[in-house]
């Protein structure tokens, strides 16, 4: 970031709406080494963080009454920056391997949105056969998919299967990508990758928001991109969380052996833990004796569309792990443990 600030600008101006062509060509490269991805400079909009990048797709891409297929359970912001638009969404089941793309075939709708390499939030990847379903879906829709790629960097137990961008026939895919998961979410800093088509509406709109991504941040995440910094960051962090992960999934068996079941932990940065035999009517009262406790957990209820049947029966909480330490982590399994059992003792819920 000081080499950037010191970096005399040639001029002082408004610049390209779509990003620095500096950091749009390093992010080309990276893309390609990282995950496969080829594209043309010209097609890569850079912006403020995934939620301006899902902001973007929604008015862009959606009208009110229009219908679109978001996972159940999903990732709620995206559900609300679309609806927005005035237009509906139509939760569509998730399991062990991601969205079913069965139950897509027989919607129409205009837009799905869609987490392939790591669903948010049960973690499952999407088969290479179910991906070519959803391009099929697409194409006979002509609908679009917006493919957002949070966290691929984190891969532990699971081999990198090619997005869907990567795929043939992935003209209707728009593959939405962030820094938030490597480097800090208060670097507003995140990308698209638009169907050639579609250029010059992202970078109309990009310019309408906010003219362009402020120009220090992408010229220092350039540099990094560049020299090799970030991808051995990258590396450094998914060594870091990896011990991370094996720390939190050591505790939580050790605290609650087979009464804890764990879902997808084999990649990203975060894991969900099912607590068989305690109702998901005791969700709320874990939630907040864990946190009177000092333990920030998140309850995976709110995360299912309300509308339908499909819900948990046994309390499930998302479980981060990025921000800490074996030592906070394993006080952390303690405190969630009493906070268990002071439940069980007061609602003399039956294991």
């Amino acid at each position: 970031m000081v080499a950037a600030i010191s970096r005399k600008p040639v001029h002082l101006a408004y610049d390209d709406p779509c990003g620095s062509l500096r950091l749009r060509r390093a992010l080309q490269g990276y893309l390609w080494r990282s995950r496969s991805v080829r594209c043309h400079v010209d097609q890569i909009v850079v912006v403020n963080g995934s939620q301006q990048g899902l902001d973007i797709c929604s008015r862009l891409l959606l009208d009110a009454g229009d219908r679109f297929v978001m996972e159940d359970p999903g990732y709620q912001i995206a559900k609300v920056v679309f609806a927005a638009t005035g237009a509906i969404a139509v939760p569509v089941p998730v399991d062990a391997d991601g969205l079913d793309t069965k139950r897509v075939a027989k919607i129409e709708a205009r837009l799905a949105y869609v987490t392939p390499s790591h669903q948010y939030p049960l973690g499952g990847v999407l088969p290479v056969a179910r991906r070519y379903e959803l391009l099929a879906w697409a194409r006979k829709h002509d609908a679009w998919l917006i493919e957002d790629d949070y966290d691929s960097e984190y891969r532990y137990d699971t081999k990198p299967v090619p997005p869907l961008q990567t795929l043939q026939d992935s003209g209707r895919v728009v593959y939405l990508g962030t820094v938030s998961k490597t480097l800090s979410p208060t670097l507003r800093v995140g990308y698209l990758v638009v169907p050639a088509g579609l250029q010059s509406a992202f970078a109309a709109a990009k310019q309408v928001m906010d003219r362009h991504t402020p120009l220090l941040e992408q010229e220092a995440l350039a540099a990094m991109l560049e020299s090799g910094t970030y991808e051995g960051h990258v590396r450094r962090a998914r060594r870091r969380n990896a011990e991370r992960r094996e720390s939190l999934l050591q505790a939580l068996h050790r605290r609650f052996g087979d009464r804890v079941r764990v879902e997808g932990a084999a990649a990203g940065l975060h894991l969900v833990a099912w607590f068989e035999g305690l109702p998901i009517a005791a969700e709320d009262d874990l939630v907040r004796t864990a946190r009177s406790k000092g333990v920030g957990v998140y309850p995976i209820s709110p995360l299912f569309d309300q509308r339908t049947a499909v819900r948990p029966d046994v309390v499930g909480l998302v479980m981060g792990y990025s921000a800490l330490d074996a030592k906070q982590i394993e006080k952390g399994c303690k405190l969630l443990a009493d906070a268990v059992e002071q439940i069980d003792r007061l609602a003399n819920w039956t294991r």
